[in-house]
């Protein structure tokens, strides 16, 4: 198997990349392997890119984007009739759409994704439904399911200014509910523009069909104005926060964060591989420790939302019915204690490294994944470290896991949410 992940490491991903007049980015891999073919559009915008007070809009838009355009009055529809099938989401970071279908049909997938970056069907009527959509969405997910609330306390608790306080359905339903069409119309023409966008197509295509087709289809396209982004940094955390809820759950929930390092940071790498280290699935130590030998949780995870800016490391756990939330407070604490004070032994960091080695091969093992790959690299500023960015992982040392896990796990560096059946 590892010789296989080696074999399957050193291929590289291969693209070509060129950039339309309007500053739209073109990037071009070629899978004759395949017969499909998969148009991903990345738009530079997220949640933090938000206005606090009309949050949740890219969220959103998201919907909007598949009430029609001008044009078309119905996005799934014609890509159905051509043997295509599509989806997006949405991030604090980013937004990406994407579709696949027969190569032969690609021309349909351009029409269809350039039609609504040139002419998004603003009707109240639209506005009505997809709003109506997101509000259920957010009553049903985040007010009346158990436990939905965590992450919207967890935020603005670990969160002073900057805008990863809210999570992407936004910060408060009725910012949603109160979004008007002029509002709406704002934001669109302010983010989703060429300019801002990334437009990745991979499968069994020709870089001269793609350049052929973008300048078709994307190439009309006002290029709008560079969105230059200005967000309020996070300031350093200096006293540990702490928030005690009660709420009607089945179990107690116990989660804790500490802020780390952006994704282009180095410590990135030093924290994404602690995360494994501590909770990355049932070998880990909390699991082994806290579920399997004091069983004080039911579950536990330890991770990281690999946020484009400085971001947080969380665990998060279910207590076993009927152990105190004092007991188990005190057991993660005490994990986290062992892990600052001792080193890691040289296998444990070469079993999580493997691991990623394997995420990392096996995710792109799809033209679909690659496409989706290709275009966050690229929006990154450099879509070829998708080849090279497992080195950086490599490079780290026992030294370098002890270090970060002393920097970061620093109790005024934590925010606690203590969340307690009643």
């Amino acid at each position: 198997m590892y010789v296989l992940l080696q074999s399957i490491l050193s291929i590289m991903i291969q693209f070509d990349r060129f950039v339309l007049d309007n500053g739209l980015r073109v990037l071009v891999h070629e899978d004759p392997s395949t017969p499909m073919a998969v148009v991903n559009v990345m738009y530079d915008v997220g949640a933090r890119d938000e206005d606090p007070a009309q949050t949740g809009f890219a969220h959103l838009f998201e919907h909007l984007m598949f009430g029609g355009s001008v044009n078309i009055k119905d996005y799934d529809e014609p890509l159905q009739r051509a043997g295509g099938e599509n989806n997006a989401y949405t991030t604090n970071d980013l937004t990406n759409y994407y579709c696949q279908l027969p190569a032969q049909n690609i021309e349909t997938a351009f029409w269809l994704e350039s039609d609504r970056m040139l002419s998004l069907a603003f009707s109240e009527k639209s506005l009505a439904t997809q709003r109506k959509v997101v509000c259920e969405e957010f009553k049903e997910h985040y007010i009346n399911k158990p436990y939905g609330d965590v992450w919207h306390k967890m935020r603005t608790l670990a969160y002073t200014v900057h805008p990863y306080r809210w999570m992407t359905i936004g910060k408060e339903l009725s910012h949603v509910e109160n979004a008007k069409i002029d509002d709406v119309k704002n934001f669109f023409f302010k983010h989703y523009r060429p300019v801002n966008a990334i437009l990745v197509v991979a499968g069994n295509v020709k870089l001269e069909q793609v350049k052929r087709l973008a300048a078709k289809w994307f190439g009309p396209i006002d290029m709008g104005t560079k969105y230059e982004r200005q967000l309020p940094i996070e300031p350093v955390q200096t006293e540990a926060r702490k928030l005690e809820v009660q709420a009607n759950v089945p179990l107690d929930a116990f989660v804790k964060t500490w802020h780390m390092d952006a994704r282009l940071s180095p410590g990135y790498y030093a924290a994404d591989l602690l995360t494994e280290i501590l909770g990355g699935g049932a070998a880990s130590r909390l699991y082994q420790i806290l579920v399997k030998e004091k069983q004080y949780f039911s579950s536990i995870d330890c991770y990281h939302f690999g946020s484009l800016d400085a971001g947080l490391v969380a665990v998060d756990g279910k207590l076993v019915k009927g152990v105190s939330m004092e007991n188990a407070v005190k057991a993660v604490d005490e994990e986290i204690e062992k892990l600052k004070a001792t080193k890691i032994e040289a296998k444990e960091l070469q079993k999580v490294i493997n691991r990623t080695e394997s995420v990392i091969a096996f995710e792109d093992m799809s033209v679909m994944s690659r496409a989706s790959s290709i275009a966050l690299y690229e929006l990154l500023g450099d879509a070829d470290m998708m080849n090279t960015e497992f080195q950086k992982y490599q490079a780290i040392g026992i030294d370098d896991i002890h270090a970060y896990a002393n920097s970061i796990f620093d109790n005024n560096n934590s925010n606690t949410l203590l969340y307690h059946a009643q």
